[in-house]
């Protein structure tokens, strides 16, 4: 398709090269539809078939809208006409919207034409679906299909609606169109988009560096321990849960926001549980297993390699939900093998579970478990692509311009890198998961939940509990995080920070940047205690590193090897069960 001129320069035939867009569109639709793009449109479809149901009853809503919107276009007719579409814009992009950011969207009257027009269009659909006034779950799946249709149509998705594609085009004399064309077909190889350069980076090189041991490991998890830094440790071990819904290496990414360092340089003796990437093979791990022979089997292990007979956990997101359940199983049995623990945005009530609340109905969890229950897991780039969808023009569209309009290589980001490398959930654990707790809520009810044979009451859980949660956070929204100071039965220091789910908590102090929240009244819900809150500059970090010394018992002599008698060095750190990924 691509042929070089005698300058040396590569042109493209116009022919060829439309039909070879058509093709490759056709395998986008087809790699969209597997991976969930028919359950997108199938929920559009029938949002807008229940509004217009609606609307038979009451059509001011559709009326108005369209009279609106006819006003509108025809003043920007006019303006386009008169040659002054910029000067007086009938609608411009929202705050931080930056699609139209470009010079050309404003100077070229064709292409400000172009743009303004899809604003007025997006944003009467997007008035009408707000107005609906349907029942609630269906008015915020309404809303968000609605917003999900509209930034896929937006004329910077595509090549000739967008000025910055065609002047890039132009100015490489087709150069970018066709790296465009090789990025498409080499993430259509991948199954997904490519968000950053990912040959640059490489687990144990310059990610999860972290020196440190695999020191047991079954068909869940392996333990890592990590070698202290100086002489002296803490005597009371630090465990981190990090989610199964994820890898690890988000808490140990590279030396300057690395957490798991951090809380080496703190004098803690760190351990780990890295858990496996399961396969179809595994699809028998239940809720139960992860608990069990996951969380329990790791304090267990900690506390004989550490000799200690306590130990401070910490935990993220599922880990915390996790770990939350393990907390209720030894306050059944009055084990107090753990001192203390730390949450970090983790959800143990899911009455509100934030913007996930439009993928979750019982129509749609019926549909995702007979898929999962066939497949034997819940493959992690489906769940990676719901969540992308969340902040579509940041997560997807964005990546799609430039990366294949505009043929550029993404630059390395490690966060970004580790969100590509997604893990699978097993068919028993997921459906449990989904379920008990976002479907029924049970974690949150006293005794409405069974793990391992016993009830699990959240208000027997009386050690000391630290609660990061993050202001921005879709994913674990902080109010409703926040409702584990109601039903824990201990007083929680409850810190809010600032960003979202991830940024939020990868802050580290060495840069201080961002600020948190502490010590807000309780006991009146999470905006009295936002209000009541003090401001602090910063990273959270070391206010938690000083709460848990508090909690980590006198120093003692670091151990000068990994493990133990019973327990011996296996592979070195970040261990191989991270390494796996989805073929």
């Amino acid at each position: 398709m691509d042929k070089k001129t005698e300058s040396g320069n590569y042109s493209i035939d116009p022919q060829e090269f439309m039909n070879y867009v058509a093709h490759e569109t056709n395998k986008v639709l087809e790699m969209f539809s597997a991976s969930g793009g028919d359950d997108i449109f199938r929920q559009f479809t029938q949002s807008w078939t229940e509004l217009a149901t609606r609307s038979l009853e009451d059509p001011t809503v559709w009326i108005k809208a369209i009279t609106d919107y006819q006003q509108a276009q025809f003043s920007l007719w006019r303006n386009l006409l008169n040659g002054n579409t910029s000067d007086t814009p009938v609608a411009q992009p929202e705050k931080g919207d930056r699609r139209f950011q470009g010079e050309e969207w404003s100077k070229n009257p064709i292409y400000d034409y172009i743009k303004q027009s899809y604003l007025l269009t997006s944003r009467m659909l997007v008035d009408m679906a707000s107005n609906a006034k349907l029942a609630p779950s269906e008015q915020t799946k309404l809303e968000f299909y609605t917003k999900q249709y509209v930034d896929a149509l937006s004329p910077t998705n595509f090549a000739f609606t967008n000025p910055e594609v065609m002047q890039q085009a132009m100015e490489t004399k087709g150069q970018s169109l066709v790296d465009g064309l090789r990025n498409l077909l080499a993430d259509i190889e991948k199954g997904r988009i490519s968000m950053t350069d990912e040959t640059a980076f490489e687990l144990g090189k310059n990610l999860a560096t972290t020196e440190g041991s695999v020191v047991y490991q079954n068909e869940m998890f392996q333990l890592i321990q990590y070698k202290p830094e100086g002489e002296q440790v803490y005597e009371r071990p630090t465990l981190i849960v990090p989610p199964s819904i994820n890898k690890f290496f988000i808490l140990d990414l590279q030396p300057h926001n690395s957490y798991v360092r951090y809380c080496v340089e703190q004098g803690q003796n760190v351990f780990l549980v890295s858990w496996v990437n399961p396969t179809a093979d595994q699809r028998d791990l239940s809720w139960d297993d992860y608990v069990r022979d996951g969380v329990l089997r790791a304090i267990e292990v900690t506390k004989e390699i550490s000799g200690s007979e306590k130990l401070n956990a910490v935990a993220w997101c599922v880990g915390g939900t996790l770990l939350a359940t393990a907390l209720g199983l030894l306050a059944n049995r009055k084990d107090t093998s753990v001192g203390s623990a730390t949450f970090l945005t983790t959800l143990t009530d899911f009455k509100d579970p934030g913007d996930l609340c439009v993928f979750i109905d019982e129509y749609q969890v019926k549909q995702l478990e007979s898929k999962v229950n066939s497949q034997g897991v819940l493959n992690g780039r489906e769940l990676a692509t719901s969540f992308n969808m969340l902040r579509s023009n940041d997560l997807i569209w964005s990546y799609v311009v430039n990366n294949y309009l505009k043929g550029q290589t993404p630059p390395p980001f490690d966060i970004l890198y580790w969100n590509s490398d997604s893990t699978n959930l097993p068919a028993n654990m997921y459906t449990f998961y989904i379920n008990k707790m976002y479907l029924e809520n049970k974690l949150s009810e006293p005794n409405g939940l069974e793990v391992c044979g016993e009830p699990i009451d959240l208000g027997k859980i009386k050690i000391p509990c630290y609660f990061l949660s993050t202001l921005e956070d879709h994913i674990a929204p902080w109010k409703g995080t926040f409702k584990a100071t109601e039903t824990f039965g201990t007083d929680i220091e409850f810190v809010l920070g600032a960003s979202g789910h991830v940024a939020g908590v990868i802050n580290p102090a060495s840069k201080n940047r961002r600020n948190y929240w502490i010590k807000g009244e309780q006991g009146k819900g999470p905006d009295h205690w936002l209000e009541t809150a003090e401001r602090q500059e910063g990273s959270w970090w070391p206010n938690w590193a000083e709460w848990v010394r508090r909690r980590a018992g006198k120093k003692i002599d670091a151990p000068k090897e990994y493990g133990n008698a019973t327990y011996k060095p296996i592979e070195a750190a970040p261990g191989s069960y991270v390494r796996r990924r989805i073929d």
